[in-house]
Parts: C-alpha cells; structure tokens; sequence
C-alpha cells in the first residue's frame, strides 16, 4: 500500500451515535500528523458533528454512501484504513469490504454477524491476500475482551505445560452498561436473513462458522442457565457469546490451531451462588429484549455520565482434561461496553494497523489473529482496559 494515499484512517458513519464517539476519542488520541477524516453520506451532519465536538474546522469530510460502488472505490483508494461503523454490516457492508480488499486498504469494524462475516471470508480473502489489505473484524465489545482473554490464557497454558489447555471457559463477571443499537439491528437482521436463507441458518447453527474446512469437537452449548460447580455460581447464556465463540475458534484456525485440533469454549455470565442465582440465571436466559421492537435503535445511546458509570470484568478459566485449572486470565473495562469502550477499542485498532510491519500478510481476519497480544498494551495505555494472568 502506498504511504502517500490522502488518509491515514477514515472514520465511515461519523454522523451515527457510535461513529461520532469514536471520532472524539480519536481527536484526542491521535498521534501528532496523523491524517484523518470523517466519511459519510450527508457531509451537513458530519459538519455538525465535527462542529459540535470541537474538531479542526479544517477536518476532512468525505462524502461517501454504502450503496454506491464509484464511491466506496474512491474512499478505499484514498486511505490506509477505513474504520467503519456502519452497520448492520450485512446490509451496509459488503461494498466496503469489498472495496478495501481490492484497493490493498486496511479495514476495521464492529461486526457482530457471523453469517455475514463468512460470506465475506469466502468471497474476499483471495483478494485481500493478493492485495495486502487487512480485513480485521469484530473490533469493539464483541470481541476484542474475550478474543485477547483467551488468547492470553492460552499463552500462559502452553507456557505452563507446553501445550494448550484442552477447554476454556470464559465467565463475565460483572457488566455495567448496554448494548447498542446497532448490535440490536444487527441481531433483528441477522434473524431476518435466517428466516429466508438455509444457508444464513445453517452458519448461525455452527460454532465453527468461521473456520472453512475445519470442523472442531461438540462445543457445550452455553444456551441453558445450570451451576458451575467449580465455581459455586449459577451461570446463564451470554447474549454476546454466539459471535465471541466463533471469534475465538478462527483466532485458533488463523494462528494454526493454536489452541489444538479438540479444543473447546464456553462463555458464560455469572449470574450468583444459591437460589437468588438460579432465580437471576433464568430470568436472563429468558430475556429477549435485545431483540425485541422495545430494544435500543441505532443511533441511540446512553448520556456521558452513563457511559463513564460502565464497566466489565470477564474471567477465563484454562483447564486440562480432568477440570483442573492450568491458568486464568481477567480482562476488564472502566467504561459501558457497547459504546464507551468499544470506541476506543475500534479506534486503537485502527492505529494498530497503521503501526504495524508493512510486509504483514493481507486476509480476514480477527483482532486476536492481527494483533495478538501486542494489542493489549495499547489497550491498557489508551482504552481504559486491563489484561492480567491471575497466580
């Protein structure tokens, strides 16, 4: 890729609640001459927004829609990374990437469709190798903290024993904030795709979506609440877990089956000890307000105090065959998941990319398998965010 192109990163849908987010963080955690813009289809609200947020009057604004081929070719040949929060990304999407892998572009996003992330794999990779652009996606929430927790945990496994830990049972603690409403969206329209399209099903149905030509061991199911006895909690099915999962299984694939051939992964939240626990754990195994028309709308989000009030604590558990612990890890999080840290999760990725070697390998891939675990301390630097190995 050429170093002389107009931007370092583009930041596409800046006009949108989590966009502009990321916009401000990046104002401020941008190194000196960085060169980056806003991109979006009403250059209007993006003058707002760059106005209201106190940005150089002199920012770049690009105008940029997701259903015109011409310009997401200009956008992509025009910066080193695009930083999309565009979603859901199977209905706003698939141009970009399809552009950025052509253009040699750099790309990062928020995605959390699976479905959608492997038609992508499947009709770009080759291009994107070819090309040298780095598709890296699922850089917020889901699934930067659990991707890198057990990519850590695993590390220090095989540091241990020389081998990796068989399971991995990941255990968010406690969560504080909500979830977005371009995750919501993007559930409604995954759903939407499943209903009409056996192939969408069929991918939603496997833990192994993402990784073409390996099938993995039965992975536990994490869809019914029961009590973890190692821990002496009940837990109950995570709504983040259906994309973590697979996330975390093609981190395995892309780094060789890093974790081994039999290796499985569960995520979980805790959800208490006793009855009170069990009481907690079904009624979250029952909610479905994520999904329901009374969910949160794209655009939508909490107040600052509200953002900065979040917080998360995610454990992992590596354990040998027998289900003895080998190593733990914890990662967590000083703001409200799906907005106040996502934001600088997406943001400090990007700049990873342009921080990295230039020779790197083009591809698909997930933040664990493009960072590893030099992105955890840029994530402890800059996002608020710790990663630690428990003794």
């Amino acid at each position: 890729m050429s170093a002389s192109r107009a931007f370092d990163i583009i930041v596409f849908g800046a006009s949108g609640y989590t966009g502009r987010l990321v916009a401000e963080y990046l104002a401020g955690a941008a190194p000196a001459g960085l060169k980056w813009g806003l991109a979006g289809r009403n250059t209007a609200k993006m003058g707002q927004v760059r106005d209201e947020l106190g940005l150089p009057a002199d920012l770049p604004l690009v105008a940029c829609d997701a259903d015109d081929p011409a310009s997401l070719a200009a956008l992509a040949a025009s910066t080193r990374v695009v930083l999309t929060t565009v979603g859901p990304y199977q209905l706003y999407g698939s141009g970009l990437v399809a552009a950025c892998a052509a253009a040699g572009t750099h790309y990062v996003d928020l995605c959390g469709e699976p479905a959608w992330m492997r038609q992508m794999i499947d009709a770009h990779e080759a291009a994107a190798k070819a090309s040298g652009a780095r598709i890296v996606f699922s850089c917020g929430f889901d699934s930067i903290p659990f991707d890198l927790g057990v990519l850590m945990v695993q590390e220090e496994a095989i540091r241990r024993t020389g081998a990796p830990a068989p399971a991995v049972k990941g255990r968010v603690r406690k969560m504080k904030g909500t979830f977005s409403g371009g995750t919501a969206a993007s559930l409604k329209a995954t759903l939407a795709a499943a209903a009409t399209d056996p192939g969408v099903m069929a991918l939603l149905r496997t833990p192994f979506a993402l990784t073409p030509g390996f099938e993995g061991p039965a992975q536990p199911s994490g869809m019914k609440p029961y009590l973890d006895t190692a821990m002496d909690v009940w837990v109950a099915p995570f709504v983040m877990a259906p994309i973590n999962t697979r996330n975390v299984h093609r981190t395995s694939f892309l780094l060789g089956s890093r974790y081994g051939a039999d290796f499985t992964y569960e995520e979980m939240m805790v959800a208490g000890p006793g009855e009170k626990g069990e009481a907690v754990a079904r009624a979250l195994a029952s909610d479905r307000s994520l999904g329901s028309d009374d969910g949160p709308k794209p655009g939508e989000g909490p107040s600052k105090e509200e953002r900065e009030a979040g917080h998360y604590d995610v454990l992992f558990v590596a354990t040998d065959a027998s289900g003895a612990t080998i190593a733990q890890s914890v990662v967590t999080g000083d703001r409200d998941p799906g907005y106040g840290s996502t934001s600088k999760m997406i943001a400090q990725s990007a700049l990873a990319l342009l921080d990295g070697p230039a020779d790197a390998p083009g591809g698909m891939f997930t933040p664990g398998a493009a960072f590893g675990l030099a992105l955890t301390g840029r994530l402890q630097a800059h996002a608020g965010m710790t990663f630690s190995l428990v003794d």
